[in-house]
């Protein structure tokens, strides 16, 4: 019998944002992680635009504190102007995993998901009712009976090689060595200082005191043994490389990886689904993974809970792999590529000068910023010409409703529920009847500031109506879409209800 709607496999970023993604959705959610507490280890210092975008319109960006944008994009190293653009397509950075995983689990305790740590997955069984998953958990062995199963459980996922999804990539060429430390004083270089012979060492600031190292060397081990490290090893690295000693510091953590990839050759396997590096396979590089994890679980979450409560339309659930594996091939050529870039001796600085050249274009610095931000991803949701059909719909985007009071998208996506908005002369919202207890629908007037007096207009450019997913895509406009409103409420929001008679 199922005990269960969903079990999360794995309490890092991805999997604490898909739990909570669930339970907006109105399913019970659990989260499995096989440490008995959070690691502290800040394997990703911070997030791209989009990764920030899709926080921020949960409410959870506002949970994290302060933290600093950062101004100038790069691609492998190579930097571009961001303000050249005509969007703002800068990430977050400097900002400690642990910090992001506490504001997520704080979230998800307001959402009243439990996290029950210490417990590792030991096998999968799929049955009838669902999936029984086994466990060794700090009161010995058990199981638990979910509809799914999500393994968010990282690059040497668990939940994967249990059912048995194949994940070929590339082997590891290069290691690379990692700490955050403190009690020395060390100079920053945030984005890497190059040495000869394809080495680079990197020092980001991420507290007061407390610095990341990472030393980038040819001759490190290419597949090091897991745990094996040790602080000396990184210090006796970092001090050949720069000539700095940093023996008197204070290890907090140290990692030793590779840059090998994989990629999961479906995200979804009957009942048991993946997100993030379980699912895509990269090396460490400008928080990608970690980005483009939190957009797999943003676009699963709301289909998944359409699945398990019962509305969804039939194949829903399958255009998770169909719209994310695409983007996770893209995501694993371009680490490839930027590492190549970043990483390569100076036979690569021809490529490097050219690369320079091009990105002070704007066409060019626009294609690279949206690799980067995240902000380029478009989806395939059916044939029209509005330039925003299937790209996400920009969450700072206000609008003046009818009482006079102003919102911003990213506020009304809190919900977790799809999104039309009408300009009060559409008859969408007519349409939408039917499909209230799934999507809201909100009337009023778009409007921009104006810069010469921080005043308002209407906003000529945007659409008379828009209907958005909950992961923030647009999937219609009026004018702009070939479909019919009616069809692409039925393709993402499943059947109308029915209206009830008046007094029942």
């Amino acid at each position: 019998m199922k005990t269960t709607d969903v079990i999360v496999v794995g309490a890092g970023p991805v999997g604490l944002f898909l739990a909570g993604e669930l339970r907006l959705g109105g399913v019970d959610v659990v989260v499995y992680d096989k440490l008995p507490a959070p690691s502290g280890e800040s394997r990703a210092l911070g997030f791209n635009r989009r990764a920030a975008e899709t926080l921020g319109q949960r409410g959870v960006l506002a949970r994290l504190g302060e933290f600093r944008w950062g101004p100038m994009g790069h691609f492998g190293g190579v930097r571009f102007d961001l303000g050249m653009l005509d969007e703002d397509h800068s990430g977050v950075l400097g900002l400690s995993q642990a910090r992001t995983e506490e504001a997520l689990g704080g979230w998800l305790a307001d959402l009243g998901v439990p996290v029950r740590r210490g417990r590792e997955v030991t096998g999968l069984r799929e049955t009838p009712e669902g999936v029984v998953v086994t466990y060794d958990g700090p009161g010995g062995p058990g199981e638990e009976t979910a509809a799914y199963v999500v393994g968010c459980d990282g690059a040497d996922s668990t939940v994967r090689a249990l059912a048995g999804i194949a994940a070929p990539g590339h082997e590891a060429t290069r290691g690379m060595y990692t700490a955050e430390i403190t009690g020395v004083a060390l100079r920053p270089r945030p984005i890497g200082e190059r040495l000869p012979g394809g080495c680079m060492v990197v020092c980001t600031p991420v507290g007061p005191g407390r610095l990341r190292i990472v030393v980038h060397d040819p001759s490190l081990p290419a597949r090091p043994t897991p745990g094996a490290l040790t602080f000396a090893e990184v210090a006796a690295a970092w001090k050949r490389l720069t000539g700095e000693s940093i023996d008197d510091a204070e290890p907090q953590w140290v990692w030793a990886t590779g840059n090998s990839t994989a990629h999961a050759e479906e995200y979804r396997r009957g009942r048991v689904l993946l997100a993030g590096d379980a699912a895509h396979e990269i090396p460490p590089l400008a928080a990608w993974g970690l980005s483009a994890g939190l957009q797999d679980a943003a676009n699963l979450g709301w289909k998944l809970a359409a699945t398990v409560r019962g509305w969804a339309p039939e194949g829903l659930l399958d255009t998770y792999h169909a719209e994310r594996h695409p983007v996770g091939t893209e995501l694993i050529r371009n680490a490839r590529a930027a590492q190549k870039v970043y990483l390569g001796d100076d036979a690569m600085d021809p490529i490097r000068e050219v690369m320079g050249e091009l990105l002070a274009h704007k066409d060019a610095a626009e294609q690279a910023a949206g690799i980067v931000s995240g902000l380029g991803i478009r989806y395939a949701f059916g044939a029209g010409d509005h330039p925003l059909l299937g790209l996400r719909l920009p969450p700072h985007r206000e609008l003046a409703l009818a009482d006079g009071t102003r919102t911003r998208v990213g506020d009304l996506l809190r919900t977790g529920r799809g999104l039309l908005v009408t300009t009060g002369d559409s008859k969408a919202g007519e349409l939408a009847e039917g499909f209230t207890d799934r999507v809201d629908v909100v009337t009023g007037t778009w409007i921009t500031t104006t810069e010469a007096d921080a005043g308002t207009a209407t906003d000529a450019s945007a659409p008379d109506a828009v209907l958005v997913r909950p992961d923030g895509y647009v999937a219609w406009t009026s004018p702009g879409s070939a479909d019919d409103l009616a069809e692409v409420l039925g393709r993402w929001f499943g059947t109308a209800r029915v209206p009830q008679p008046a007094g029942r």
